[in-house]
């Protein structure tokens, strides 16, 4: 099962997305042992960022078999890697995702952890997850942080660069 973002139910109308469990099959990972380290090639559908030794690589798809193009209903994949490459242990506490669609409109999505977690990273490891996001034009953009807790107990943000959400084939 996914938690993807729903969208709201009538147009217009400014919501909360909510988390829904979807059935995905998805067979291993969607990176190469080339991703997510320093010098990795980065193309529009991915981003890398390292926040205070925080690395967050993220590779995006689009799912046509979720999507409804003639409901103006795209659906998108995202695959993140989280990998601590400090020296002290790190605990993500929360998500905070900036989604802009193909129009201009911009939803914000807050809150704990991620996929049901707040996953602690001792030096040296790495966490993996895949979720998704519904928009209503063909393309967009996500782009966020995730917050940190060190060992110490500081608090940061660790940055999500940003990647485009893309139906094959379109030009933006």
């Amino acid at each position: 099962m996914l938690d993807v973002l729903a969208a709201p139910a009538e147009p217009g109308i400014r919501a909360a997305y909510l988390l829904l469990p979807i059935p995905i099959v998805h067979h291993g990972s969607m990176f190469s042992s080339e991703t997510a380290t320093p010098g990795a090639r980065v193309d529009m559908f991915s981003s890398e960022a390292v926040t205070r030794g925080v690395r967050v690589f993220v590779q995006a798809e689009y799912a046509p078999e979720q999507s409804r193009p003639a409901q103006n209903e795209w659906f998108f994949l995202y695959s993140v890697k989280i990998s601590n490459e400090s020296a002290e242990p790190v605990q993500l506490v929360t998500r905070h995702w900036v989604i802009t669609d193909g129009t201009g409109r911009v939803e914000e999505v807050r809150g704990p952890g991620v996929v049901g977690q707040q996953p602690t990273l001792k030096p040296g490891e790495s966490f993996e997850y895949t979720s998704g996001c519904p928009l209503p034009t063909r393309f967009g953009v996500m782009e966020g942080t995730y917050q940190m807790i060190s060992e110490a107990g500081d608090l940061f943000d660790a940055r999500i660069a940003p990647f485009a959400l893309s139906e094959p084939y379109t030009v933006h």
